[in-house]
């Protein structure tokens, strides 16, 4: 590491201030960050002395998403083969998987780092850690059959959208994957959403994802239940909770989902109270439409609390990205109410949208904007009970 080191102290004079390449420090600065820690220190408050930098809390992010890609690519082989009606093994149905994942990976960091580095040459910043983990949670959310030129497109999007228009890290409203996934639902709805896009199989084969049933109730309500009428894949309750159905790349494993909930809770980088008032907001709304299914004729509403924990993306959202530090709120009052409010607006747009029955990616995006406003009214309701008791 020694002989490493030299290189980049030596390539590292020629882009300083005042030199030629000074415009590439950024890019030198990130080459250098990943190999080396910075020893750059504070000069001016406020000083805070933790050792979870940025850069050790996206790591461990990507930590905590690596089963979903292991998992995602196996699912991927899993239901290939189920489609055509064949055996393959586990690490054959795992390679047959990472051929549909690992260019949509690939496509995804080339726009992230393109994005990224081009910001940060023309602001002249250092070039911020972040988009690492929102790279590494797009693919996550996509059909493994969409086209590339889309991915890109959509990181891109998202990157800049996202994040680059608010100043970079720490300054974004939006979660940037999840505006990446907004806008690629709604600018390629053909490519990622409808019955044909979530499973690999031969032409004509239907892969419709577990919340497609009850939001077509013409071609697959019944009277005895609701998931039964599905003739490709096993809708029950524990096949859903191990993922073996069609759905993101990323979204269908809950069991891995709550490994990577308890290790990045443990780590201290996401925050327990937005998980936990989710899940209580989602079971709390969709018991109250299952007293109201009787008055209406909408599938939605028969759908169970834990149907609606163990189906489409709301676990993986919640997780990872309603939990995201910068865009969530900050107050501990503050992360019941955000989180709550997440479980309940997802219940509400999956059941009064037949047309977009997956809900969590907007209602987080919908509370990302109020996160803020929530931490200010308890910040003041903190202050005047304070002055209350002071009187």
């Amino acid at each position: 590491m020694n002989f490493l080191r030299k290189i980049f102290e030596e390539t590292g004079k020629f882009v300083e201030k005042g030199k030629p390449l000074s415009w590439a420090y950024p890019v030198w600065e990130a080459a250098d960050t990943i190999f080396f820690s910075t020893n750059k220190q504070t000069s001016k408050g406020p000083h805070i002395r933790d050792n979870m930098d940025i850069k050790r809390t996206m790591f461990f992010v990507v930590i905590a998403l690596i089963p979903c890609y292991l998992f995602g690519a196996y699912n991927i082989g899993y239901l290939n083969a189920l489609a055509l009606d064949i055996d393959r093994s586990l690490l054959a149905n795992t390679f047959f998987g990472f051929g549909y994942v690992l260019p949509i990976l690939i496509a995804t960091f080339v726009a992230g780092a393109v994005c990224e580095l081009t910001f940060a040459i023309i602001r002249k910043h250092e070039v911020n850690e972040g988009f690492l983990v929102s790279c590494a949670l797009i693919p996550l959310t996509m059909p493994p059959d969409v086209p590339l030129w889309q991915v890109f497109i959509g990181t891109s999007f998202g990157i800049i959208i996202g994040k680059e228009i608010f100043g970079g890290v720490g300054t974004n409203v939006f979660n940037p994957a999840l505006t990446a996934r907004a806008f690629m639902y709604f600018a390629f709805p053909t490519k990622i959403s409808g019955d044909k896009v979530w499973a690999v199989g031969p032409d004509g084969y239907s892969g419709a994802t577990a919340l497609a049933i009850p939001a077509n109730p013409v071609e697959y309500d019944t009277a005895s239940n609701l998931f039964a009428a599905s003739t490709q894949f096993d809708f029950s309750l524990m096949n859903m909770f191990w993922g073996l159905i069609p759905g993101s790349i990323g979204e269908t494993n809950k069991l891995l989902i709550l490994g990577g909930a308890f290790f990045l809770i443990y780590c201290g980088i996401a925050s327990w109270r937005i998980i936990v008032s989710s899940v209580i907001g989602l079971v709390f709304t969709a018991f109250i439409f299952n007293l109201l299914s009787g008055f209406s004729t909408n599938a939605m509403l028969t759908i169970t609390p834990l149907q609606h924990l163990l189906i489409g993306s709301f676990l993986f959202g919640t997780v990872f990205m309603a939990t995201e530090p910068v865009t969530s709120s900050h107050t501990n009052t503050g992360r019941w109410i955000y989180g709550f409010l997440i479980g309940v607006l997802t219940v509400i747009i999956r059941s009064i949208n037949p047309a977009y029955p997956e809900g969590v990616m907007l209602a987080i995006l919908i509370m990302n904007m109020f996160a803020p406003l929530i931490d200010y009214y308890v910040v003041q309701s903190n202050i005047k009970m304070r002055l209350a008791r002071n009187a």
